[in-house]
């Protein structure tokens, strides 16, 4: 009997990229391809929307969705750089559709070139040259950590050139924290791994790049407990926590067959590839069309100290590093608590082979908290429910920092993502003897500046509210007057919702003292008992925008961070706010630049009762504490999908109420615990 055949949604399997990369090969002659990227391109959303309708109703599917895969290729160039192609491939036809070369484009960051930049680097004699003028303690460590060069201005981009910041490392241990002695060497690699120029860095607020050989000061040696995280290089833990254990006797609520997941009401698809990492598709709710794809779109981190060359210090940790390739092995008992259900994804290798990434994606449910309570004072009659949520998580470790990424289902059909910022703090040196304050950063050890920084993520939004035709309202809550002759409000308590639809693409930000709201609703639907159309809400976290000025590269870089909330036409394939290519891009391939290109080229088309994706900006202004050294606890940001006006009523309130029986909660002391219990059995 034939195998079933992959849902189109599907990441491809093992076998796929290793044909995918089989039909590659030869449109390249006798060169060797390094095979960057090998991946599933989604189908056509209007060929996906009849399938999924179909699937949905369990009718005969018919056609089946072509089954495409995205290759990106770098192969040696004319010149010392390497030329990036992009590839098209038919999987049913084992063909190559289409070729297409990225002039000027670099793909994401490859470790083993990281790699090879160190090695270049640690070898050149310049370098090693100026390490010495360092005078290190003896059987100290220096540590290379190469990053991406943000475009800045000052070099070609057309070739990538990899900044090289140094870092020493006084304790054996390899897990010892190097950033903790960042040293003030730094030098630049060219693609052909030549070391270019060795400078030292500024030390003091107003100094520049030079050429000053300084020895390290030995004044900066301070103790492990204070800079140390790892357990084997500390003292020993606190002894005071106790066990905790998560226990499902019956197992867990939710079922899984192959990347399909119910969960309650819920039903969705888990995609997974290197960039995005984790990807939701065609979510519903007790059957009914939410959202047709959801997930993180970028991610940038601008460092905000303006002293050359910190300003190359601007990462785009997914299209420059790719949340899926550097996604954890997640561990039973460590990152995810009760009964698991772990999801492995693949990548490829540079020849093109297929490369398992094992549990990256771990599934789970959590208590939290109470879902809905009421007393009937009268009665003294309590109903309690509580609130169980499925969790979806990923987490990513980028140099120094790590990202928790979850997914959040509610039994009342709301959606939460929540963001979870932790890892070490991104370090600089500083002279401990400048009684100055350096404005840009906070000292957290002896000569260890750790600069000011902000982390903005792009949450791609691609709603189906019970279809594909929806709208975007912007609802703001404003006060009556108390003297107008034509409004009724003499004791000045009145206020009212007001409410536009709006017509075209564009950026919007929020704004707390109007409670503006987005929402994203369907004109076509109406709820029988409000009215009003069906919808959901952005339930925004709120967070400040980009600092850098405009006219910087970091904001022609990054235009998704001058808007909290944009909105798009639906294109295939659109889901990087910041374009396809952002190593070392220059600019203008960003959602404002698309947007303004359709309204100058006469393309631009209304988006109100039409297929369209909404992108909310949010994230963090991290101006370091101390309390984040030598780890920072984490930062979490939250954003949340809301029904609104969707049911007819509380989509929870067919959740049982919580018992003892069920739960078997115990009292801190067990004598007292024979005389009550923590909801009423009546119930």
């Amino acid at each position: 009997m034939a195998a079933a055949p992959h849902h189109p949604f599907d990441p491809l399997t093992p076998d796929e990229i290793s044909r995918a990369s089989k039909v590659v090969r030869p449109h390249f002659g006798g060169q060797d391809p390094n095979f960057r990227v090998v991946t599933l391109l989604e189908p056509a959303k209007k060929q996906m929307i009849p399938y999924l309708e179909k699937e949905q109703k369990k009718q005969p599917l018919g056609h089946v969705p072509t089954r495409y895969a995205r290759v990106e290729v770098a192969v040696p160039g004319a010149k010392s750089g390497n030329e990036l192609f992009e590839l098209v491939v038919d999987l049913d036809k084992d063909k190559v559709a289409r070729k297409q070369h990225m002039k000027g484009k670099h793909s994401y960051i490859d470790a083993d070139y990281m790699k090879a930049v160190e090695n270049a680097c640690l070898a050149n004699e310049e370098v090693q040259a100026e390490i010495r003028t360092l005078e290190l303690p003896a059987n100290s460590m220096v540590v290379v950590e190469p990053w991406a060069y943000a475009t800045d201005g000052m070099n070609d981009m057309t070739e990538r050139v990899t900044m090289c910041w140094f870092y020493l490392r006084l304790l054996e241990s390899s897990d010892a924290n190097y950033y903790a002695y960042p040293l003030d060497v730094c030098a630049e690699v060219s693609e052909a791994l030549q070391v270019t120029k060795v400078y030292r860095l500024p030390t003091k607020p107003h100094e520049r790049i030079n050429h000053e050989k300084k020895p390290f000061d030995r004044r900066r040696i301070h103790s492990t407990a204070a800079s140390e995280y790892h357990p084997d290089l500390r003292p020993a833990p606190r002894a005071t926590t106790k066990p905790y254990q998560v226990v499902q006797p019956e197992g867990p609520s939710f079922k899984i067959q192959g990347n399909h997941l119910s969960w309650e009401k819920w039903t969705f698809r888990v995609g997974f590839n290197y960039r995005e990492g984790l990807t939701l598709h065609d979510v519903r709710y007790d059957g009914r069309s939410l959202f047709y794809r959801l997930s993180l779109g970028e991610m940038f981190v601008p460092y905000g100290d303006p002293r050359a060359p910190y300003p190359r210090k601007a990462a785009f940790d997914l299209g420059n590093d790719g949340a899926g390739i550097n996604a954890n092995n997640l561990q039973l008992g460590c990152d995810c608590l009760g009964t698991i259900k772990y999801f492995d994804a693949y990548h490829n290798t540079p020849s093109g082979e297929p490369l398992k990434l094992p549990n990256v994606v771990c599934c789970h449910e959590q208590d939290d908290g109470i879902l809905w309570k009421h007393t009937n004072f009268r009665t003294q009659n309590p109903v309690v429910t509580r609130s169980r949520i499925l969790v979806l998580q990923t987490i990513i470790t980028v140099s120094n920092y790590e990202y928790i990424f979850a997914w959040h289902f509610g039994q009342d059909a709301s959606i939460s993502y929540e963001v979870r910022a932790t890892g070490i703090l991104s370090t600089v040196p500083s002279d401990i003897d400048v009684k100055e304050r350096i404005p840009y950063g906070t000292v957290v050890a002896p000569g260890v500046l750790a600069p000011y920084h902000q982390h903005l993520f792009s949450l791609r939004i691609d709603p189906a509210i019970d279809g594909h035709a929806n709208s975007l309202v912007v609802e703001e809550s404003k006060p009556l007057p108390m003297d107008d002759p034509l409004v009724h409000n003499p004791f000045g308590v009145g206020y009212v919702t007001e409410s536009h639809i709006v017509e075209e693409e564009g950026g919007f930000d929020l704004d707390f003292t109007k409670n503006r709201t987005f929402k994203f609703v369907n004109e076509n639907k109406t709820n029988p008992i409000t009215g009003t159309p069906v919808g959901f809400k952005l339930m925004p976290f709120y967070s400040q925008k980009l600092l850098s000025h405009p006219e910087s590269f970091h904001a022609k870089r990054s235009e998704f961070g001058e808007h909290a909330v944009w909105v798009t036409r639906h294109e295939d394939h659109d889901h990087f706010p910041a374009g396809k290519y952002t190593m070392q891009s220059s600019g203008g391939d960003g959602l404002a630049s698309a947007i303004e290109k359709r309204r100058k080229t006469g393309t631009a088309q209304s988006i109100r009762n039409q297929d369209l994706v909404i992108w909310h900006t949010f994230g963090s202004t991290h101006n370091p504490r101390i309390e984040d050294w030598p780890v920072m606890p984490n930062e979490k940001l939250m954003v949340g999908l809301k029904p609104v006006n969707f049911f007819t009523g509380n989509p929870a309130l067919d959740v049982a109420v919580s018992t003892q029986d069920k739960n078997k909660s115990v009292l801190y002391n067990e004598e007292e615990s024979k005389n009550s219990s923590c909801c009423s059995s009546r119930l």
